[in-house]
């Protein structure tokens, strides 16, 4: 007998609790490689299944059956972008008002929007949005035996599921988050100009004078490294998922925890690596 076998009959709850950080370990692992035969497959994807990634694509940015109606996934992230940039405002109007210098909520629009506020939420709603949406279709699939049927017909399931829906969500993710940057401004402008009453040169002078375009390309980058997490943690859950319907149900709220906070943790580790040192930010102007 092994000595985890004697410590699983004499000491079974002790074997249960540290056998949870080895599970954790070895989940983590699988992740990994689930990752990277995904992303190793995309070139097979594009060559052999581009159709279904252009599908895919237009599914990401417009939705399906009822999520259509409204617009899809280009609606949710342009009204929730357009909600924070206008509570930015709200607050940013309100507490510069109190110190005098309410003159610079159009500098709190162009630093805040790009470096934090714009790309948190759309992350927060593509991981709702075509995340879970992803999640819930690959695990049906799974539980109908269809990704087993892909495999008898010779079809490699992880390059035509998998693959091209991660290649689909990183393009799809630059006009949708081109969208939710303008809808961010827009939101600002239109409530500091035509509700708090502040003139239209003074906001636009200070919005232009700290507004960065490096900074713009950085939230871009931060953008699409959130779209390839989102996409390969709902896609993983998916594909991963078991137990029938409420395993699918239960797959999708793992993975919609998962990333949620993936998004968080992108946002602070690009945030450290290229405003962590100096800032980039001179005030001035």
């Amino acid at each position: 007998m092994t000595s985890i076998s004697v410590l699983n009959a004499r000491y079974p709850r002790a074997a249960k609790t540290l056998g949870k950080p080895v599970s954790g370990v070895r989940s983590v692992g699988h992740q990994a490689i689930f990752y990277r035969d995904a992303v190793f497959q995309i070139p097979h994807a594009m060559l052999r299944y581009r159709k279904d990634a252009i599908r895919l694509i237009a599914e990401i940015g417009m939705g399906t059956g009822a999520l259509a109606v409204i617009g899809g996934t280009v609606v949710i992230v342009g009204f929730m972008t357009f909600s924070a940039g206008t509570l930015l405002a709200i607050q940013g109007f309100a507490s510069l008002g109190d110190i005098g210098v309410e003159a610079l909520t159009g500098f709190f629009a162009a630093y805040i929007n790009v470096r934090i506020a714009a790309p948190v939420t759309a992350g927060i709603a593509l991981a709702a949005t075509i995340g879970a949406g992803s999640t819930a279709q690959l695990g049906a699939m799974r539980i109908a035996e269809e990704v087993d049927a892909l495999e008898v017909m010779a079809i490699r399931s992880m390059s035509y599921l998998v693959s091209t829906r991660m290649v689909a969500g990183v393009i799809a993710i630059i006009p949708l988050y081109t969208i939710a940057v303008l809808m961010s401004f827009l939101a600002s402008r239109t409530y500091t100009i035509f509700i708090n009453g502040q003139s239209a040169g003074v906001y636009d002078h200070y919005f232009a004078t700290f507004l960065r375009p490096a900074d713009l390309i950085w939230s871009f980058m931060q953008a699409v490294t959130m779209g390839i997490v989102v996409m390969g943690i709902h896609c993983y859950h998916g594909y991963m998922a078991t137990g029938g319907p409420a395993g699918v149900g239960e797959a999708v709220g793992r993975a919609v925890r998962s990333s949620l906070v993936a998004v968080v943790v992108v946002c602070l580790l690009v945030s450290l690596a290229v405003y962590g040192t100096s800032g980039n930010f001179n005030l001035a102007g």
